[in-house]
């Protein structure tokens, strides 16, 4: 392996999160095919249907949420990045260098810059782990403001039991309480403040006990 690509080899992590936005597998995208036709029969008496995913991604507050993560992740992408070039660049100097170096010098030099690729590899995965960390308690977030919600549909409508309408293969649309979920959520809340969580090397919340 040349020096010039012992710096790439170590930072391959930090561009790994370029696609990411692991988020947001949580609510779907929105349908882009027109679904036939279906002729519905009756409601059934007291049997109503509910999509969370879909009434986080319709609401206003799932929007930001997802709008907001994926600032998360590109201001982590613009860290890493920059740190990448630099350690690529300094390998690209030393390789520059390798004709006018002693032997000892070169190889004191490489294992260093190893050490640092080393480093921004472990800082990557991290990062991942803080972006998925965050998802996790934004969406989560999300869902404490929407359950009161659903129950209160759920009574207004006079259900007397609540599928979720992703495990089933049609329902009839007049039983979807989906809808009024997402507009009581929206004149709830529409957005809160959140950053990326911080995690130590062990994968624990910053300033948080170690679980024994």
């Amino acid at each position: 392996m040349t020096l010039k690509t012992l710096a790439a080899a170590g930072c391959a992590a930090a561009v790994a999160l370029s696609g990411a936005a692991p988020a947001f597998a949580q609510v779907p995208p929105p349908a882009t095919t027109t679904a036939p036709q279906v002729t519905h029969g009756a409601v059934a008496p007291g049997l109503c249907v509910v999509s969370v995913e879909a009434a986080i991604g319709g609401s206003a507050v799932g929007k930001f949420v997802q709008t907001r993560l994926q600032q998360l992740v590109g201001q982590v992408n613009a860290e890493l990045n920059g740190e990448r070039t630099a350690i690529e660049n300094e390998g690209k100097t030393l390789e520059s260098q390798r004709a006018t170096l002693d032997q000892n010098t070169l190889e004191q030099r490489a294992s260093a810059l190893q050490v640092k690729a080393n480093a921004l590899q472990r800082k990557a995965q991290q990062r991942e782990r803080e972006l998925q960390v965050t998802e996790q308690k934004a969406f989560g977030r999300v869902g404490e403001e929407m359950e009161p919600l659903i129950r209160q549909a759920y009574q207004a409508k006079g259900c007397s039991v609540l599928v979720n309408r992703n495990s089933i293969i049609l329902a009839n649309p007049a039983a979807d309480i989906t809808p009024q979920v997402v507009t009581a959520l929206n004149a709830k809340i529409t957005q809160f403040t959140f950053d990326r969580e911080r995690l130590d090397q062990q994968g624990n919340p910053v300033g948080a006990a170690a679980p024994r």
